[in-house]
């Protein structure tokens, strides 16, 4: 059967290898080779097989996107339309990737009834900021703060209402 040579798809089982992967090289980058060592691989991967076999509800769903048959980014939706997580391999970034995986996102958020998308971004992750704006979402005037690996990081929200 021909496939597209790149696409966004729903995560299947077997996915959790290429998720975990990329999720730890993205972690690399903002918080640093020596927190993403002292965590155990084998915790997120197994977190990866559970999020796509048994998600929490009906509303999580676990997205990735695939360059042939390699997957090279993942998206994570959970209830009331957040999108927790969204990567993409570095090698692979500014080739349309995310976009694809925030558009599965907000698709089934619209199936769903779901009238609002929200994201998060670091504060001072410019590059997550500028493709959230991008993409159409605007600030939504929220911060929380999250723990990280030297302390509390703070995390900015940016949102959109979804048109029919």
């Amino acid at each position: 059967m021909p496939t597209a040579d790149v696409s966004a798809r729903p995560a299947v089982p077997g996915d959790e290898e290429a998720i975990a992967a990329i999720q730890l090289a993205a972690w690399r980058g903002t918080l640093g080779d020596e927190a993403v060592e002292a965590l155990p691989r084998e915790e997120v991967l197994a977190a990866w097989g559970a999020a796509i076999t048994s998600p929490p509800s009906r509303e999580h769903r676990v997205f990735v996107a695939t360059d042939g048959p390699h997957v090279v980014g993942f998206a994570a939706l959970a209830s009331a339309g957040e999108v927790v997580a969204l990567e993409v391999a570095p090698e692979h970034r500014r080739a349309g990737h995310g976009s694809r995986l925030l558009a599965a996102c907000v698709d089934t958020l619209r199936i769903t009834g779901v009238s609002t998308v929200r994201a998060w971004a670091l504060e001072g992750d410019e590059a997550r900021e500028a493709f959230l704006t991008g993409a159409g979402l605007g600030e939504g005037g929220v911060r929380r703060g999250i723990e990280g690996p030297r302390g509390e990081l703070t995390e900015r929200m940016f949102r959109a209402e979804l048109g029919e």
